[in-house]
């Protein structure tokens, strides 16, 4: 589980703005979380606790702290 965390901090977000960075967080959480809760027999036990890290860390990180672009996905 704390490999699944780690990825999930280190993907965390994308955009300018709170909202942005919270969204792509959740997705990307979620999907890193997906494949490793998969590979620990427990997928969507691994989704739900990688979009709620992900989204976590987006709300709570800035743009200068991580920056992965000025646009999110869906732009």
């Amino acid at each position: 589980r704390m490999v699944i965390a780690g990825c999930c901090l280190a993907l965390s977000a994308c955009g300018t703005s709170t909202q942005d960075r919270m969204t792509t967080g959740a997705v990307i959480g979620g999907a890193v979380g997906l494949v490793g809760g998969a590979v620990l027999g427990e997928p969507l036990g691994g989704a739900a606790l990688g979009a709620a890290t992900g989204a976590i860390t987006g709300a709570a990180t800035s743009r200068a702290q991580i920056d992965f672009g000025n646009k999110p996905l869906w732009e």
